[in-house]
């Protein structure tokens, strides 16, 4: 599918090919140009790695332009993902795992973004991560997060613990987590001030193929 962004012009792609293409150059533009991950980039424009397969999903919040505003990546947990791959060492005890259970990876806000839009299209896009969970069956997302992050996540109002201390790894320090979502979740979000659906922007694409 990414081989193809380059050569069709927009009017060639769907309403989500053309979603996923601009998340793929935010990604780029926040990982790679902002915060200097040493990540693999396509055609000097996309930001993609391994875990962008076929078991990838993807939930992206698009303007009324369809231009990128936030998004996030879902891995699958019964294979390859990065929490198990890559950082195993922040965890004190079994990685969660399963078929209800996905890892939230390349949690991207549109840097353009200023900080009200930012703060929105973040709620709008923690929304969507619960609501797609309890229409999907999905009960329990992971991931790794800095510190300063993860105290974020943490406050947002869902069931959210630390899967072991901060640790130092490379020239990161991280914290594995764990999110638990039931039908109680969206309430709690809204106590904290979080939920905040956005369906007419949200683009939800499945797997590259």
């Amino acid at each position: 599918m990414l081989a193809m962004f380059s050569t069709l012009q927009p009017t060639g792609l769907s309403r989500q090919d053309l979603a996923l293409r601009a998340m793929f150059e935010a990604r780029k533009r926040v990982f790679v140009d902002l915060l200097k991950w040493q990540v693999p980039v396509l055609e000097g424009r996309y930001e993609i790695d391994q875990f962008d397969n076929v078991d990838a999903e993807y939930l992206i919040l698009t303007d009324q332009a369809g231009g990128h505003r936030a998004s996030a990546r879902l891995l699958r947990t019964e294979g390859p993902h990065i929490l198990a791959d890559l950082f195993g060492q922040l965890c004190d005890e079994s990685i969660p795992s399963g078929p209800t259970c996905r890892e939230i990876t390349r949690f991207c806000l549109e840097p353009g973004l200023n900080a009200r839009e930012r703060r929105e299209v973040r709620n709008q896009l923690v929304t969507a991560l619960a609501d797609h969970a309890l229409r999907s069956g999905i009960t329990d997302y992971t991931g790794v997060a800095s510190p300063g992050w993860f105290g974020q996540i943490e406050r947002f109002g869902w069931d959210c613990r630390a899967l072991g201390e901060a640790r130092e790894v490379g020239n990161h320090r991280l914290v594995a987590l764990h999110i638990r979502i039931d039908a109680q979740t969206p309430s709690s979000l809204a106590a904290s001030g979080i939920y905040s659906p956005a369906s007419p922007g949200l683009v939800m694409a499945g797997a590259l193929q």
